[in-house]
């Protein structure tokens, strides 16, 4: 197993939406955000935002004309077909021209509520790939799954499949978000003992799947009710790269907190 603190990957701090905010409302969230971050926060922090496909526009041209450029703009799904009869659907060949550079594959929501499959999920990671974005790739367990002690391999399961068919290369180059599906927009939170185990295990199976290279580059994400009181010390872990902020990054002043995690007080 590879020393993860080796590798030193740089964290990436990842501003999930949802469906929250229209786009009026949306360019003053990332102008308040651009003031908020300075220049050196992005030394050590890269840092994502992920509108819903209506605002992404208002949100690219705003952070061009506020020059910020270090804020990434990221998606929260695509299709994995380029195009097609498909009604509703955002094509992952369109993204690119809004320089979208992460999209969010698989999330939660989306296997639960709108039925992806883990097949879905591994065509939109390919999808992703081939259009020269990063797909942040979720997992995670129900409370019922956990209890019931087949987290591991529920979550193992979520990552084997999701990176079938990659090459080593392209899987060290993406991200993968561990989001518990019981602390998300629960208000509960993994503690950072039992995140870091479950990221390390994420690690041990991407090394499994792709050898020892790519599982040292790959990032990780926790994703759960991830606010300033807890960020500090689930970012300490080992084998945690960033986080997958989701309530928290609708508010500028919350989400700047989260990025600049360094300052805060333990």
């Amino acid at each position: 197993m590879p020393d993860p603190s080796a590798a030193k990957r740089k964290p990436l701090i990842s501003g999930n939406w949802k469906m929250h905010h229209n786009h009026f409302e949306a360019i003053q969230v990332v102008q308040k955000l651009a003031y908020l971050l300075g220049s050196d926060d992005f030394k050590e922090v890269d840092v994502s935002v992920h509108p819903p496909f209506t605002d992404i526009r208002s949100v690219q041209t705003t952070l061009f004309d506020q020059k910020r450029s270090e804020i990434a703009v990221g998606a929260q799904n695509c299709h994995f077909e380029d195009k097609g009869a498909f009604t509703g659907e955002v094509s992952p060949a369109f993204l690119p021209k809004l320089d979208v550079q992460y999209v969010i594959v698989g999330h939660s929501e989306r296997r639960e509520l709108f039925g992806e499959t883990d097949e879905m999920v591994n065509q939109k990671v390919k999808a992703v790939i081939k259009h020269g974005m990063t797909p942040i790739m979720c997992c995670g367990e129900t409370l019922e799954e956990r209890e019931a002690g087949g987290a591991d391999e529920k979550v193992t399961g979520q990552v084997r499949a999701g990176l079938a068919g990659l090459k080593a290369e392209q899987v060290g180059a993406m991200v993968i978000a561990y989001e518990p599906i019981w602390a998300i927009g629960t208000g509960k939170t993994a503690t950072a003992d039992d995140a870091e185990a479950m990221c390390r295990l994420i690690r041990e199976t991407v090394e499994g799947v792709a050898g020892e290279e790519a599982a040292a580059a790959i990032r990780i994400q926790y994703g759960g009710s991830v606010k300033p009181a807890n960020v500090k010390e689930l970012m300490a872990q080992p084998d945690i790269d960033g986080a997958l902020v989701g309530g928290a990054s609708l508010d500028p002043e919350e989400f700047a907190k989260l990025v600049q995690y360094r300052l805060l007080e333990a």
